[in-house]
């Protein structure tokens, strides 16, 4: 199964400060006090707030973006989905410019990122406790089964690791730490986009070539490819990471429901799984029907994260 059309559009989203002014511009340039508290408070559950809630091109984010979108929906709430590359993300969340933003990776993938906006910005809680980083090849390929197996195979991948982009924590992770612990230096790190290094290993896995690629779980990739996770002895892609939701400062103040159906959100493996099935896979035109879809399927989910809030709703 080739990318879906959803992930091939946001991933030509412009990276950078551009994208910024983007944001900004969005905002009304009045430094997200457009976007907070405003509306009609006696309109429903969100009182007509508008919120703007930033995504990023990966599979996890756009699956739970949507779902949440859906949700503050159905709630009154008035949502805008602003598509944008990490750097700037963490910039327009730190500057108030954006709302909030789903799937922040700690301690490891976005640290450096942490380092430079933590203290700005609102830690929303936990949803999901087993994001990996991974260096994958086809399971076809034979006698790799660690990234210390590469090293004596650079032919067999025309000394080429297929990356995602260049501002991830995945491809800073690769390249800082796998490549020189385990003497890669025969390899070259492509450095592209989600979407072309997904796009790369459909082409390859249509040909039965062999191809390294670095990935993350979870992913829905899993779900369409046979797919071989080389061990890692050494540990240099790191251990299994949290994703946090965070918001600007002030968004605990601003949207204290919210904050508390954040602090109740999480996802088991399985649930994560089947949500990117019905948002990427089954529903890739449209996210929305996908969410609306996995949540009719789901009341337990919306009874534990909404509580009283979420019983009358109906997806």
């Amino acid at each position: 199964m080739k990318p879906t059309k959803r992930t091939r559009r946001l991933t030509s989203v412009t990276a950078g400060l551009a994208s910024l002014v983007l944001l900004a511009t969005a905002c009304g340039g009045d430094g997200g006090s457009g976007l907070a508290g405003g509306g009609d408070e006696d309109a429903g559950q969100g009182g007509g707030k508008e919120i703007e809630i930033a995504l990023i091109p990966w599979e996890e984010a756009i699956a739970t973006t949507h779902m949440w979108e859906v949700i503050l929906e159905e709630l009154d709430y008035e949502v805008t989905i602003t598509e944008v590359d990490v750097a700037p993300m963490y910039q327009g969340v730190a500057n108030g410019d954006i709302d909030m933003f789903l799937d922040t990776w700690l301690p490891a993938t976005h640290a450096d990122y942490w380092e430079e906006y933590g203290d700005q910005v609102e830690d929303l809680g936990v949803w999901y406790d087993n994001a990996v980083l991974t260096l994958t090849v086809p399971s076809y390929v034979e006698d790799v089964d660690s990234i210390a197996d590469l090293a004596d195979n650079a032919d067999m991948f025309d000394g080429r690791i297929v990356g995602i982009e260049s501002g991830s924590g995945l491809v800073r992770t690769t390249k800082e730490e796998a490549i020189p612990t385990y003497g890669l230096d025969d390899y070259e790190l492509i450095e592209s986009s989600t979407a072309a290094m997904l796009a790369e290993l459909d082409s390859a896995i249509a040909e039965e070539e062999p191809i390294v690629v670095t990935l993350w779980r979870p992913h829905i990739a899993y779900a369409q490819y046979d797919l071989k996770d080389l061990e890692d002895p050494e540990g240099a892609m790191g251990g299994a990471e949290e994703i946090h939701a965070v918001g600007r400062a002030g968004f605990g103040e601003d949207f204290p429901e919210l904050t508390e159906w954040l602090g109740n959100f999480e996802l088991s493996d399985e649930e994560l799984s089947a949500l990117e099935q019905a948002v990427l896979a089954d529903h890739e035109d449209d996210p929305q029907a996908g969410a609306r879809e996995w949540l009719a399927a789901n009341p337990e989910f919306i009874e534990r994260t909404l509580g009283d809030a979420g019983a009358d709703l109906q997806f």
